[in-house]
C-alpha cells in the first residue's frame, strides 16, 4: 500500500447555492490520503470549503462516499456537490502536482544539503591543515627572526673584531718598521763596536734574557748587558738575525714577549 498526504491551498468563496463555490476565497485544509488497496486507487480527503466540511472517499477516481459537516449525503444527492467537488478535485490535483515538484526539490534540497555538509567537512579539514601550517610558518618565522638577530648581533662583533684587526694590522705594521730599524741599528753597533768587521759577515745574532750570540758565538757579560740595556725590547724576549747572504739579502725577526 503506498500513501500520500498533502495539504490543499486552494481558496473558496461562498456563493448562494450550497454547491457552488469559487477557489478564490479562503478555506482551510484537513487532509488528503490516497493509497493502492487490492491493485485499487483509493483517496480520502476532508477540507474546510465555503464554511463546510467535506469528507469523501473516491475509488479509481469514482467517488463511493460523501459527507458534508459529518452528514452522509445519498448518491441521488451528489450531483448537488458536483461543481464543488469539482474544484475541490481540481485542487486536489494541482496540489498533487505541487507536491510531486515540492518533493522533488525537497529530495534535491537534501542532496545538496549532503553536498554541503560534505564540502563543509573537507573545509574545515582543511582548515586544520591550514591552521597547523600556519602554527608551523609562525614558529619558523620566530625561529628565523631569531636567528637573523643573532646574524646581526655576530655580523656586528665580526665588524667590530675586523676593526681591531684592521687596528691591530697597522700597528704590527708600525711595530715591524720600528723592528726593522732598530735591528739596522744593532747591525751597525756590532760593527762599530768591532764585534764584525762589516755587516756582510754577521750571519746571525739572537738577543734573550740570558745571553747574546752573534754568528753563534756567545758574548762576553758586558757586551750583553750593554745591549741589553740598549736593546731592551728584543732582550726581554728572543730577537733572532738570520742572513744566509745568499744574493737576496733575508731577515727574519722573531720574538716572543
Amino acid at each position: 500500500m503506498v500513501t500520500l498526504l498533502i495539504t490543499l491551498s486552494a481558496r473558496a468563496q461562498k456563493t448562494n447555492g450550497s454547491d457552488s463555490a469559487s477557489i478564490d476565497a479562503d478555506r482551510h485544509t484537513n487532509y488528503y490520503v490516497t493509497h493502492t488497496s487490492q491493485g485499487k486507487q483509493v483517496e480520502r480527503l476532508q477540507t474546510d470549503w465555503n464554511d463546510k466540511v467535506y469528507k469523501m472517499e473516491l475509488v479509481n477516481d469514482k467517488m463511493t462516499e460523501l459527507y458534508v459537516n459529518g452528514e452522509k449525503i445519498a448518491a441521488a444527492d451528489w450531483p448537488k456537490y458536483s461543481k464543488v467537488i469539482a474544484r475541490i478535485r481540481e485542487q486536489i490535483r494541482i496540489d498533487k502536482i505541487q507536491a510531486k515538484k515540492d518533493q522533488e526539490q525537497a529530495q534535491r534540497d537534501q542532496v545538496q544539503a549532503r553536498k554541503d555538509q560534505e564540502q563543509a567537512q573537507r573545509d574545515q579539514v582543511q582548515a586544520e591543515r591550514d591552521q597547523a601550517e600556519a602554527k608551523l610558518d609562525q614558529e619558523q618565522a620566530r625561529k628565523d627572526q631569531q636567528q637573523a638577530m643573532k646574524d646581526q648581533a655576530q655580523a656586528k662583533l665580526d665588524q667590530e673584531q675586523a676593526l681591531k684587526d684592521q687596528e691591530q694590522a697597522k700597528l704590527d705594521q708600525k711595530q715591524a718598521e720600528e723592528d726593522q730599524r732598530v735591528m739596522k741599528e744593532l747591525i751597525s753597533d756590532l760593527v762599530k763596536d768591532g764585534i764584525a768587521p762589516d755587516e756582510k759577515s754577521i750571519n746571525s745574532v739572537t738577543i734573550n734574557t740570558s745571553e747574546m750570540t752573534v754568528n753563534g758565538k756567545k758574548m762576553s757579560d758586558a757586551v750583553f748587558a750593554r745591549y741589553k740595556e740598549k736593546y731592551a725590547r728584543f732582550a726581554n724576549g728572543s730577537f733572532t738575525y738570520e742572513d744566509d747572504h745568499g744574493g737576496n739579502r733575508g731577515v727574519h725577526i722573531s720574538r716572543n714577549e
